[in-house]
């Protein structure tokens, strides 16, 4: 079993950053890909970012693409998403998601756990 908390979420005016962490539970981390997935209200969970378990390979949708950077840290069971100029339709919960393989994914059903989410509301 894997448990996810993430934090870093708030309000932040459009063009500002915000920066999501993710902290693991569990020994093998290292073996797990990871990934940033949102959803804003009235909208299904969408991609946004994944990383492969050795942090080599990384994806992002295109919409946060040039944006957003996925990054981890497997000493520490941590992976973050540092945000960058963000607009309003950035505005979502944010999860973080652990898949019980290495390599990169951007559907969700390919992911096993999850955390509870944290929120990002974008101003205009």
């Amino acid at each position: 079993q894997v448990q996810l908390v993430e934090s870093g979420g708030g309000v932040v005016q459009a063009g500002g950053s915000l920066r999501l962490s993710c902290i693991a539970s569990g020994r093998t981390f290292s073996s797990y890909a990871m990934g940033w997935f949102r959803q804003a209200p009235g909208k299904e969970r969408e991609f946004v970012a994944t990383i492969s378990n050795g942090g080599f390979d990384t994806a992002y949708a295109n919409s946060v693409k040039g944006r957003f950077t996925i990054s981890r840290d497997n000493a520490k069971n941590s992976v973050s998403l540092q945000m960058n100029s963000l607009k309003s339709e950035d505005t979502a919960v944010y999860y973080c998601g652990a898949r019980s393989r290495g390599a990169t994914a951007t559907r969700e059903y390919e992911y096993d756990y999850w955390g509870q989410g944290t929120q990002v509301y974008v101003s205009s």
